[in-house]
This record gives structure tokens, C-alpha cells and sequence, in this order.
């Protein structure tokens, strides 16, 4: 589904169906340097069980044209302003990583317009090392291997993935090499520039859900720790045997933990 947003191109997955504005809505945010293609399984799975999905890639990500954007907060008013183009009052926003951060800022904003907050992978602060992003800026590609092997748990070291054939870690690997140049590099120093978490945390009175991976070594369970504080409605949930990608990695017990916020028996 192609959208209209500040002037640009937007593009977002609908999980494989079609998109209905007055259906409860549920909106898929990604991570640094991804698209909208992290959430393939958990968009389906929604989108065939009463929600209109849209998974976004942001400005410069996957499909959608333009630059990326620079800020968490300028991310966040596009997101906001992605929800008016496709005509939804209210969603619920579901982020990762960097996305997380989005959603959370963008409830911050205007939180008329969001029913409830999922955040994966998600801490307070992302801080990056200053090797990363220089490696990320000279499009080296360390980074990448970097990035993916700091981000999967020992499971999706091994490919310990139940589909035959998979290969989790490979895959995630190629997903950060189909971005183009300068767009790693540009997610992560807005990640690493965001301060704004613990107060965007506190201005939002709705539902949260909180999914964290045993094994996150980008952001470990003890980093989301100062935002379940302040979100008057958190709660927690951690998977085991889990890294920073959860949703590939433990695909079948991510679905399983947002079935309860989006509101799916």
C-alpha cells in the first residue's frame, strides 16, 4: 500500500489484506537500517485476525521514498502524520528498537491518536559505540556484522529456527544490506541522540506492552527497566532463549505476547 506523507512516497505492508481504515488498527514501526519486511509474520498473522495492518518503512527505508530523517522526533511527527493519510484516528503503534523509541515519542505527541503502545527491544537510552556508527558512516561493512551478530541470541547463532532451511542471523545480515548508503548510520545516531524516553514514558496513559528479549545484548531487560516505572499501565513481558530480534528469532511467542494488547483471543 503506497500512502502520501510530507510530500513523499510512503510505503507499508497490510499483512496480506486489504486495508480497511475502520477496522481497529495496528501499525508495525521498525529498527535501525530494517524496512517493513521484520514484521512479515506478526503483520499476517493480525491482519488475518481483525486488524488493519500497516507495517511502514520509514523515509529512505525499503520502499518509501526520501531522506531518513534525522530525529526520533522527527520520525515520530511522520508517523503521526502517516496515520492521517491512510485515515486512522486511533492505532495501536507496535515498535522496535528504534521504532520503539518512535512510538513511544509519538505517543508523547498526540496521544489522542494511540490506543495502546507495544515496545520491543526497547530501553531508556540506545547508546552506540562510537566505532559502530563510524564504521556505519563510512558504509563499512563490519557494521553490519556487527550490528547482527550483537543483536541475536544463541539460538539464531546456531539457525536454531523451527522452519528447515532458515538461517536467522543470515537473514538479518542480508536485510541491513539492502539499506541504502548513509541510512544505518542515520538511525543509529538518532537512536543515540534520543533523551527523551523516560519523559515521553510518563505523558502516556495507555495500555503498554513491553517485550523483551533474556538475551538482548543491544538492549538488555534491565535497560527498559526506568520506562516500565513510569508507563502507569506496563507490563512486562520477557522471552526466553530471545536476542534483540525477537520478532525472527521467536516469531510464534512474539505473536503470542502482543495477542493480548491488540486484543486477539
Amino acid at each position: 500500500m503506497e500512502l502520501t506523507v510530507a510530500g513523499h512516497r510512503a510505503f507499508a505492508s497490510t499483512g496480506g489484506q486489504h486495508f480497511d481504515p475502520k477496522l481497529p488498527a495496528a501499525v508495525f514501526l521498525h529498527g535501525a537500517g530494517m524496512d517493513h519486511s521484520v514484521w512479515s509474520l506478526p503483520a499476517r498473522y493480525f491482519a488475518g485476525h481483525g486488524r488493519a495492518v500497516l507495517a511502514l518503512d520509514f523515509p529512505g527505508h525499503g520502499r518509501s521514498a526520501g531522506a531518513p530523517l534525522g530525529s526520533i522526533e522527527a520520525m515520530a511527527d511522520w508517523v503521526l502524520a502517516a496515520l492521517a493519510a491512510a485515515g486512522l484516528d486511533r492505532a495501536v503503534l507496535v515498535g522496535h528498537s528504534m521504532g520503539a523509541l518512535v512510538a513511544l515519542e509519538a505517543s508523547a505527541r498526540d496521544a489522542s491518536r494511540v490506543e495502546a503502545l507495544a515496545l520491543l527491544g526497547v530501553g531508556a537510552e540506545m547508546p552506540v559505540h562510537p566505532d559502530l556508527l563510524a564504521a556505519a558512516r563510512a558504509n563499512d561493512p563490519k557494521a553490519i556484522q556487527l550490528i547482527a551478530g550483537w543483536a541475536h541470541g544463541s539460538v539464531g547463532h546456531m539457525g536454531g529456527t523451527k522452519a528447515p532451511g532458515l538461517w536467522t542471523m543470515g537473514g538479518g545480515v542480508r536485510l541491513l544490506e539492502r539499506a541504502k548508503p548513509g541510512v544505518l548510520a542515520a538511525d543509529l545516531a538518532a537512536c543515540a541522540g534520543y533523551k527523551g524516553a523516560p519523559v515521553a514514558a510518563e505523558k502516556f496513559k495507555g495500555p503498554t506492552l513491553l517485550i523483551l528479549g533474556s538475551q538482548d545484548r543491544m538492549t538488555p531487560p534491565r535497560a527498559a527497566k526506568p520506562l516500565a516505572e513510569r508507563l502507569p499501565q506496563a507490563e512486562t513481558i520477557t522471552l526466553a532463549e530471545a536476542g534483540h530480534m525477537m520478532m525472527t528469532e521467536r516469531p510464534n511467542e512474539t505473536i503470542a505476547a502482543l495477542k493480548g494488547i491488540l486484543a486477539v483471543g
